[in-house]
């Protein structure tokens, strides 16, 4: 905590616990990191240093899964540039800089009596799986890919799983809604992450049945402290940082409510 109160975010050298590959272009990482893993909360994201002086920005990664007890979180990623190329290397006992937690996580259902839908798309789908964790009500899991399958299984433990694949491979051919529609999903609450194209239609669905619905949404970062405003978005209301209708969603998302964004 610095002498103005604000809590300040930890920036830290963290161990390489574990990594295994969960698809074509897709990792898993634990990273042992105690400091960040008890503050951190569904929803919030890391930001990755390489170990090339010449790529100053870190890499936003969401936290896919956190082990309070033994001080971990797991990071789920694809390979999308040569900074992730380079943490797909990593190995156990690797060290990593990394800072955290950073961003709004999701706000947790406190009665626990409603139906919720956890809506994940692509590389959206990990920052649902500790979200299912800690959500205490009924779930059920809607996931989207494009072909290949990951994740899915470890979602089962947390509730009903429906899956939409755009291929046809595997649940119903075509995107999430299309999967709700098919198999006559309802719920009260709507939590999701991925595409924006997925998230703007889902914001009209919930418009449409007068569901509450939380977006977390996807963009590519700089800072990753709300100091750069490389990463904003529309808004309706005006923003007291910069003093126009944007949001910059490293610090004030990147989970906003339907109503606040414009997709």
């Amino acid at each position: 905590m610095d002498n103005t109160g604000k809590v300040q975010k930890a920036r830290c050298l963290a161990k390489v616990t574990a990594q295994e590959s969960l698809a074509d272009g897709i990792y898993s990482m634990w990273i042992q990191a105690g400091e960040i893993a008890a503050e951190a909360r569904p929803g919030q994201f890391l930001s990755l240093y390489t170990r090339d002086a010449s790529r100053l920005l870190p890499r936003p990664i969401s936290i896919c899964e956190i082990d309070r007890e033994k001080g971990s979180l797991r990071i789920v990623y694809r390979i999308a540039g040569a900074g992730t190329e380079e943490f797909s290397h990593y190995r156990a006992g690797d060290m990593v800089t990394v800072m955290g937690p950073l961003g709004n996580g999701f706000p947790l259902d406190s009665d626990g009596k409603r139906k919720a839908f956890l809506i994940g798309g692509g590389i959206g789908i990990p920052p649902m799986l500790q979200l299912a964790k800690e959500l205490k009500c009924q779930k059920q899991m809607v996931l989207g890919y494009r072909d290949r399958l990951f994740l899915n299984e470890e979602f089962e433990a947390y509730g009903s799983v429906a899956l939409a694949t755009e291929d046809g491979s595997a649940g119903t051919r075509g995107n999430v809604l299309d999967a709700i529609r098919e198999n006559g999903l309802q719920a009260d609450v709507i939590y999701a992450c991925g595409p924006t194209p997925m998230l703007r239609a889902l914001k009209n669905y919930a418009m449409e049945h007068g569901i509450e619905c939380w977006l977390s949404l996807e963009e590519r970062m700089a800072c990753g402290i709300g100091a750069c405003l490389a990463c904003v978005c529309q808004s309706k209301e005006v923003d007291s940082h910069s003093h126009v209708h944007n949001k910059r969603i490293c610090k004030d998302g990147p989970v906003f409510a339907a109503q606040e964004v414009e997709l």
